[in-house]
């Protein structure tokens, strides 16, 4: 019996445990380094006796990258903007000292300027680690206004990023992979689940395969990259694997369509060994060549012919040619930086949601609460459906990172004596949040929540602490700047997912027409992973449009169309893969088109 198409654009409960334990390739060396790294920030923090180090810790958990080339560049990158925004900050000490009234002022302006960066330009998320640092800085100054802690405080908000930007270079260098094993990992992974489901299909396979292909090529493209940058590969070699990144895209999709429904099929035995070989082949740094396969069935033949060109080094060449004619220039700001009014009013919301929470905490004078400012920089979100979909996550992850913290001060903590104990104990929790905030999207965003909440309760001074209240404070805080943050956004200038889907279906229907026309393999191969691109944000956007209030989805009058159309773009691109012949795939492309975007 054929089965539905499962229905990708909800987090059921199923899928969020799937999502949680999926051994996904490279997840559990990455969360294992993340961890390690985040130990080492709060060793070098407690030997300088930094305070406040649970900043620096959160600040390596959310920036800490997968491969060796991107820690480094992101770890200078940090550390020149944090000098840059330091000699800001010095003129603005002199400015506020003494000055309540200035630091307000100074606060809200920052927090402007770093939510408008955030939302306008390439610096996202960087722009909000940056103003949680500087914000956090100014606070520091207004609760002791006093010159010289003043300047000590903005050393140590310099420590705050220095550390852990310093830990990405050195570190990172030294336990990270480099790119190009990365991108051979993840072409692997796609020949693996490929095998598994001409074995024995099953749904959740074919959910796992739905996952993978949404992540089109871009993640791949970028370990390729980065993997020039290093200048110790062969120009040969990265241009046979860039040809392996698109057929393995192919593959797996073609393997899909085959396998759709449970469909009894049986490849020859010699097929299914050559595709293991060349799996093992990939995971081992390398790439097949010279890949001879049986005749098989018809129903075989366009995937046989991905397979013998899998690594094709002129093919791998042309493609270069190709994406360079879909590239579009862009600088660091965005081309609607200063003509879309919503970059403005998300930079409004985000300074409002830490102004309430600035003068909360001081109206009540309750200081431990201070946490509350910076949630507001971690948890602002852009559309109404994206605060609903995450808000599970964010309350979920911060109260089991502070049950994480109270249970282990209360557990733990009476009984830690040396220095390595208690980096053992904060190692495990950073392990559990780092490998949540290694997981799928829909999830990792409750990994960061987690490792905040733990972070600020167990991290107050030197060593291990046992003041349960500052934990009980600090959690507090957290609650409270997610549910400011959360009634600001969605109480004014609220702005709807369902207004965002026109963009993406617009580029899913274009790469399908390019496709329909092309007789190039090569350029169809390029489309098809565009387009799945495309086709995972048109269909995250939709899962953060179905979670809106009923009054905003009242006038979603597309909506259900969207829906059938993400299903039928699903078919189509497999249909373009084994019958690209076929004049009717335009003609369907149009009239969908037309029934969505008219």
């Amino acid at each position: 019996m054929a089965q539905p198409v499962p229905d990708s654009i909800h987090l059921t409960a199923a899928r969020f445990w799937r999502l949680l334990w999926d051994p996904a390739p490279g997840r559990s060396g990455y969360a294992l380094r993340m961890a390690g790294a985040c130990a080492v920030v709060i060793l070098v923090c407690e030997i300088w006796q930094v305070p406040e180090s649970a900043v620096p810790a959160l600040v390596t958990v959310a920036v800490w990258q997968k491969d060796r080339v991107t820690n480094v560049l992101a770890g200078v990158a940090l550390n020149i903007l944090i000098a840059l925004v330091i000699l800001l900050l010095f003129g603005l000490v002199h400015l506020t000292l003494d000055h309540p009234m200035a630091i307000v002022v100074a606060t809200a302006l920052l927090s402007f300027l770093f939510f408008f960066l955030g939302s306008a330009s390439k610096l996202k998320p960087v722009a909000y680690l940056l103003a949680l640092v500087i914000v956090y800085a100014m606070i520091a100054i207004d609760q002791a206004p006093i010159g010289e802690v003043a300047t000590r405080a903005l050393l140590y908000a310099d420590l705050f990023i220095l550390v852990p930007g310093a830990t990405m270079v050195v570190l990172g260098l030294l336990i990270c992979p480099s790119p190009k094993t990365l991108l051979t990992q993840e072409i692997a992974a796609r020949l693996r689940l490929s095998l598994a489901l001409l074995q024995h299909p099953t749904p959740a396979l074919q959910e796992q395969a739905t996952d993978m292909l949404r992540t089109g090529a871009d993640s791949m493209l970028k370990y390729l990259r980065l993997a020039g940058l290093e200048k110790i590969w062969r120009k040969d070699d990265l241009a046979c694997l860039h040809q392996a990144i698109y057929s393995s895209v192919a593959t797996l999709t073609l393997t899909q369509a085959l396998t759709r429904g449970n469909r009894n099929i049986a490849p020859p035995q010699e097929f299914l060994l050559t595709l293991s070989e060349m799996a093992d082949c990939f995971s081992k740094g390398s790439y097949p060549i010279d890949i001879t396969l049986p005749e098989t069935p018809a129903e075989f033949a366009e995937l046989r012919t991905i397979l013998t060109q899998f690594c094709c080094f002129d093919t791998g060449q042309d493609i270069e040619r190709i994406e360079k004619s879909f590239k579009k220039k862009s600088g660091f700001l965005f081309p609607d930086a200063f003509t879309n009014p919503e970059h403005v009013r998300f930079a409004v919301k985000g300074t409002a949601a830490v102004m309430c929470s600035y003068f909360l905490f001081k109206v009540l004078n309750w200081p431990g609460i201070h946490t509350c400012v910076i949630t507001c920089f971690i948890v602002a979100l852009p559309t109404m459906g994206e605060m609903v979909s995450k808000l599970t996550l964010r309350i979920s992850g911060a109260l089991v990172g502070g049950a994480m913290g109270i249970g282990s001060i209360i557990v733990f903590m009476p009984h830690l004596h040396t220095i390595a104990a208690f980096l053992c104990m904060m190692s495990a929790g950073a392990l559990l949040a780092s490998w949540v905030k290694t997981g799928d999207e829909r999830i990792s965003y409750a990994g960061l929540q987690i490792a905040l909440a733990f972070f600020l309760s167990d991290l107050k001074s030197y060593g291990p602490t046992t003041d349960m209240t500052t934990a009980r404070d600090r959690i507090i805080g957290i609650l409270i700047g997610n549910f400011i943050t959360y009634a600001v956004f969605t109480t004014f200038w609220s702005s709807s997912a369902y207004t965002k889907l026109a963009k993406p279906f617009a580029d899913i229907f274009a790469g399908l027409k390019q496709m329909c026309t092309t007789h190039n393999l090569t350029e169809r191969l390029v489309l098809l992973a565009r387009t799945q691109t495309a086709l995972a944000k048109a269909e995250r956007t939709m899962e953060f449009a179905s979670l809106e209030p009923a009054h905003m989805r009242a006038g979603m009058t597309h909506f259900n169309a969207y829906r059938a159309a993400a299903r039928q773009v699903e078919q189509s691109l497999e249909t373009l893969l084994v019958t690209p012949e076929d004049p009717a795939h335009l003609i369907r492309v149009t009239s969908l088109e037309q029934s969505v975007l008219s």
